[in-house]
């Protein structure tokens, strides 16, 4: 088995984060969880690329690459399965500024249909909710 190498976006507005909620078993438990939108670099795609391609795939919205922000690997346990992911972070924003006002947006990635929601970064850094990539609170606490 190889560490998955992926990418997330960061999509701030105001005090909010546009992230998508899960539910389900992750490594600090069950129950709800929250990830900012991206997924798996394809070979031959560079990992800014890939994100215009997933929020295109999964939200059917365009988005403009703001910048870099860093690198996060993620080793973690679910039971007695051991994931490893290597993850670019970026900051993004929505081309249509419009989409910065909608409250949901619809996550459909395969047969799986997911929503994205704007939290507040103080539910994240309380604790209050779980956020996934782990290291990622403690970065986002640096850069926004």
């Amino acid at each position: 088995m190889y560490p998955r190498a992926n990418t997330l976006g960061i999509i701030v507005k105001d005090n909010y984060i546009l992230l998508e909620e899960q539910e389900g078993k992750h490594s600090k438990g069950i129950g709800s969880y929250y990830r900012p939108i991206g997924g798996t670099i394809e070979f031959g795609e560079r990992s800014n690329e890939t994100l215009v391609r997933e929020f295109s795939e999964e939200l059917g919205v365009e988005v403009v690459v703001r910048g870099y922000i860093s690198c996060i690997e993620n080793i973690f346990k679910i039971d007695e399965n051991i994931g490893h992911e290597i993850t670019q972070i970026y900051l993004v924003d929505f081309k249509d500024r419009n989409l910065y006002q909608q409250e949901y947006f619809t996550v459909s990635e395969g047969n799986k249909i997911t929503c994205a929601k704007w939290i507040s970064k103080e539910e994240f850094f309380s604790g209050e909710k779980v956020l996934y990539p782990n290291g990622l609170k403690e970065l986002l606490k640096e850069v926004i």
